[in-house]
């Protein structure tokens, strides 16, 4: 039997060889889409894992005792260049045995650095004034790929004497380097990208590969059921000639095995050959190394065994009609209409997660992944379950109101045969949900984070001195500003001034006041800092002065976090009965620096603070750090434009290899009504209005619910409301129906081609 159905496989001549092709083409590309899916996750991982040893110092393993080791002192700060991140870890050993970071051959000494690839690349790059002259000494090596997450990594690790480290209190002096992966990120770390936040990431990552693998796997269960209603008859005439049900069965699996196997192997090289350009897309904020991009032996052998037999699977469930009665095809018997029942999974699914939008998220990050991955689950599972009833739908209103030929038979096959009118268009159908969703949630996400202090804010640097204690006060490091350091500021080409902010002697902290909002003292009592107004008059991005003021209260937290807008730039701060003369006695709490945004001007600046003020906070711009959580954001947003450029074309496979296959499998029909007396054109109206019409019905719905499971994960988990896309987002959905309706369009000139008299014979 395995014989005789190789045979059939190619029976048939050219047509039998064009649809082996196409087969093999289509699960070639979903399985290399597949691959690159699951060597995505596990490069996720691998370039988390890199993160390591940048936990040193945070994790009791690094403090233990080390039998036959020295000490080692450590200290890691972030740092900022053009708006690229830069780890920066200072070191300093207590003894030749003092443990040695991955990448390294060697401790560096007293005046020695090593940097990261691209770390060198960028201080041969730059002028000395504007990066080199922050970190002291000379290079002698570089960081090796193994202590790199990325291959545009930036890390600096500097040598420096015991007796430096220890006064700086910022470093720990540790036995040991950390060798656990971070799950989540804190302080320091996320600062300077501590790897991504894990939680998130696994949280994302699985609603990503649902997303992807959904209409890969309709693209493969589209191409192995080409012509799929020619074989039912063959079979149906092998079982009238004496066939068992288990021997078409077994030439079925066979036949629709082989073209899923040969596009599965191939789709093993196709991945490899693809693996570099795919590295390169930083889908997480970061590329990858293309080695990170691997396979285990479970992925493997997963899509090589679980593809062709998922087609295996598709051909048998087709032939249920053949396993039945050896007649069932040849009379054509209309299969039982879909009900309204369908719709419980797409509900079930809205439901849980309107459940967690009442009752709030899970507690735990693993818990809230299998909750909103199931929710997720059950919307694209209840999509492609309930999409057959509403074409149904749709197909009987215009059926009823039809006044056309061509809308009449289109409506009365889409009504007779739904679930095969919607099989044509399920990919496209998921693509726009899962469109809709990325868009939705990663608009609300930058809409929350929004703009931040005007065109000035991103400018104007600010570096914070000290701390708040534990009665709220704020406690400064800095008890004033040299004179000869602002000479040298002002003096840099492109600084406009400098504000300096001291601490506010008449604040008066409560925790009452920011959990109700409720008024308490005057208002200048209910901010932390106080600045002469001559000096806020030089830096705009920081608000004025009230009319008449010579000193005013002003708030210090200018770039006031994730999730929220900084205004400062707006605001209007109130007089404080405080002269100049007492102002320069109090502490400073800020220094604010007004440039003219050139990075020049920026970046010597911000050099020249953070040799003047080593601190664990370097200087920043207030756009920045508004911005706090915007390199997170920036990695969705990255996720997102790949589940977009990635669902839409294999939706376009999808449809293309379908209304080919539909094409093929009516062209007796068709030929039939053109020996009767209808037009060519009529016959392209019916093509057209049985794709065009379940396409714009579902596709309205797909975005709709879209929308909405968006609007309640981001209520149950982030407690935001929706906010709706822009622009980019309408030209990409009409983009995708365009392309859509122009691959079906390409199909219409065949159909003078395959509908002649001969296609017309009984077979």
């Amino acid at each position: 039997m395995f014989r005789l159905a190789l045979r059939l496989t190619v029976a048939g001549g050219r047509e039998a060889w064009t649809r082996l092709a196409a087969i093999v083409l289509a699960v070639t590309v979903g399985v290399c889409l597949l691959l690159a899916t699951l060597a995505g996750i596990n490069g996720v991982n691998a370039q988390n894992a890199r993160y390591a040893w940048l936990e040193t110092g945070f994790t009791p393993e690094t403090h233990r005792p080390v039998a036959d080791a020295d000490g080692l002192w450590w200290q890691i700060l972030a740092d900022t260049f053009d708006g690229k991140v830069i780890g920066r870890i200072d070191l300093a050993a207590t003894g030749a045995h003092s443990p040695v970071p991955p990448g390294i051959a060697e401790l560096p000494g007293p005046g020695e650095y090593y940097a990261s690839p691209a770390m060198s690349r960028l201080l041969h790059a730059t002028p000395a004034a504007e990066l080199g002259d922050r970190f002291p000494g000379h290079q002698v090596g570089i960081i090796g790929d193994v202590a790199l997450p990325a291959p545009d990594s930036l890390f600096i690790v500097i040598g420096r004497t015991p007796a430096e480290l220890s006064r700086t209190g910022l470093a720990d002096e540790v036995t040991a380097i950390a060798t656990t992966v971070p799950s989540s990120c804190s302080g320091d770390e996320c600062a300077i990208g501590v790897g991504i936040d894990e939680n998130g990431m696994i949280l994302v990552l699985s609603v990503v590969a649902l997303a992807i693998l959904f209409p890969v796997l309709i693209l493969i269960a589209t191409a192995t059921r080409l012509s799929a209603a020619r074989r039912e008859l063959r079979f149906a005439a092998m079982r009238l000639v004496g066939a068992t049900p288990r021997q078409v069965s077994v030439v079925a699996a066979v036949e629709a095995a082989a073209g899923a196997l040969a596009g599965t192997v191939l789709g093993f090289p196709l991945f490899l050959a693809l693996r570099d350009p795919i590295a390169a897309i930083p889908f997480t904020g970061a590329p990858f190394f293309p080695s990170d991009l691997s396979l285990s032996l479970a992925d493997v052998l997963l899509v090589l065994i679980g593809i062709p037999l998922a087609a295996a699977l598709v051909a048998r469930v087709a032939l249920r009609r053949v396993q039945i009665s050896p007649l069932g095809v040849t009379r054509r018997v209309t299969p039982r209409p879909p009900r309204a029942i369908r719709l419980v999974p797409l509900l079930a699914g809205i439901a849980e997660l309107g459940y967690f939008t009442a009752a709030g998220p899970p507690k735990t990050t693993q818990h809230q992944t299998l909750a909103y991955a199931t929710g997720f689950a059950l919307i694209l599972s209840g999509l492609m379950i309930a999409g057959p009833w509403l074409t149904m739908l749709a197909a009987r209103i215009i059926a009823a109101r039809s006044r056309r030929p061509a809308s009449l038979l289109a409506g009365r096959r889409l009504a007779d045969n739904p679930r095969a009118g919607f099989r044509a268009i399920s990919g496209l159908v998921l693509a726009l949900f899962v469109t809709s969703v990325s868009v939705g949630v990663i608009t609300t996400l930058i809409a929350a984070a929004g703009p931040s202090g005007g065109n000035s804010a991103g400018a104007t640097l600010q570096q914070n001195f000290g701390h708040a204690a534990r009665d709220g006060q704020f406690v400064s490091s800095v008890p004033s500003i040299p004179a000869g350091t602002l000479a040298r500021l002002d003096a840099i080409h492109g600084v406009a001034g400098t504000s300096v902010i001291h601490s506010n002697p008449t604040f008066q902290p409560d925790p009452s006041v920011r959990r109700s909002g409720a008024p308490l003292g005057p208002p200048q009592a209910q901010l932390p800092g106080v600045a002469l107004c001559s000096d806020v008059a030089r830096t705009p991005a920081i608000g004025r002065c009230a009319p008449g003021a010579d000193v005013v209260a002003i708030g210090t937290g200018f770039g006031n976090g994730a999730g929220r807008k900084s205004t400062a730039d707006k605001a209007i701060w109130p007089a404080v009965d405080i002269s100049p003369a007492m102002l320069e006695q109090l502490p400073v709490s800020a220094l604010v620096v007004q440039t003219d945004g050139s990075r020049a001007a920026l970046e010597s600046a911000r050099t020249l603070l953070e040799k003047e003020f080593p601190s664990r906070f370097v200087p920043d711009t207030i756009s920045a750090m508004s911005a706090g959580s915007g390199r997170l954001l920036q990695a969705y947003k990255q996720l997102s434009n790949v589940v977009v450029l990635v669902s839409l074309p294999i939706a376009g496979c999808s449809l293309a290899v379908a209304a080919a296959a539909g094409l093929a499998e009516r062209k007796r029909p068709f030929s039939l009504l053109r020996l009767t007396g209808a037009p060519i054109a009529m016959l392209r109206r019916v093509l057209a209005f049985e794709t065009v019409v379940p396409l714009l019905l579902t596709a309205v719905v797909s975005i709709g619910v879209g929308f909405l499971a968006a609007h309640l994960f981001l209520r149950a988990q982030l407690d935001q409301t929706l906010q709706p896309p822009g622009l980019q987002y309408y030209v990409i959905v009409c983009a995708g129906l365009v392309v859509a309706l122009g691959i079906l369009g390409s199909t219409l000139p065949l159909l003078r081609r395959v509908t002649g008299p001969d296609a017309a014979r009984n077979d």
